[in-house]
């Protein structure tokens, strides 16, 4: 029991630590809490600053939430505790307890969790991400709508209740997070996928 909660308060720790805001700090762009979207995320970091600082904040994002949960596989926790490790992974990422609670929207940390959990369950959700991106170039709505199929996803190949209520939980607060994309998808005001010249 001890080590299960060392693991989750862990994991919330880590996905404390915002990518976004730290890679900008390093590479000398402004706060993206203050510039473009104000969310500090893989995709507003790629509005103020480029692919590279964007992909090194989408790996940092990610990492987030795929480290905690290969080290439940590791140590050989349940289900139940896994799913812990992942949505406190998740939450830690959206409330930083070091960022005054203010973190980005959760697809990326979400995404690592998906594939810390079964690597295959990672890649649906990934390649619907992409295929949706690359054919819509709308991020929030790539997001939105590969992370809606992720519950299905986790009942497909792991079809754990605690698991399942786990992605649901991170889809509904996901959704909730984007409520402000949702407004602008609604209303044609969503911006595309571009990038700040390099």
């Amino acid at each position: 029991m001890i080590i299960s909660l060392l693991l989750i308060a862990a994991a919330y720790l880590l996905g404390s630590v915002s990518s976004a805001i730290i890679v900008c700090r390093l590479m000398g762009l402004p706060d993206p809490r203050t510039q473009g979207s104000n969310n500090p995320g893989a995709t507003n970091v790629l509005r103020i600053g480029g692919k590279k600082p964007a992909a090194i904040t989408l790996l940092g994002d990610s990492l987030k939430g795929l480290i905690p949960m290969l080290v439940g596989h590791a140590v050989g926790v349940g289900p139940a505790v896994l799913a812990g490790i992942g949505l406190a992974a998740f939450i830690g990422h959206l409330y930083p307890v070091f960022f005054g609670f203010r973190g980005g929207k959760g697809v990326a940390t979400a995404l690592g969790v998906q594939f810390g959990l079964y690597w295959p369950i990672g890649l649906c959700v990934a390649a619907i991400w992409l295929f949706v991106a690359k054919v819509l170039k709308i991020s929030s709505l790539s997001g939105l709508i590969s992370m809606a199929l992720a519950p299905a996803i986790v009942w497909a190949f792991w079809p754990e209740r605690v698991l399942i209520g786990m992605q649901l939980i991170i889809t509904g607060l996901l959704i909730w997070r984007h409520r402000s994309n949702i407004r602008n998808l609604l209303t044609g005001k969503e911006e595309r996928l571009v990038s700040k010249p390099e």
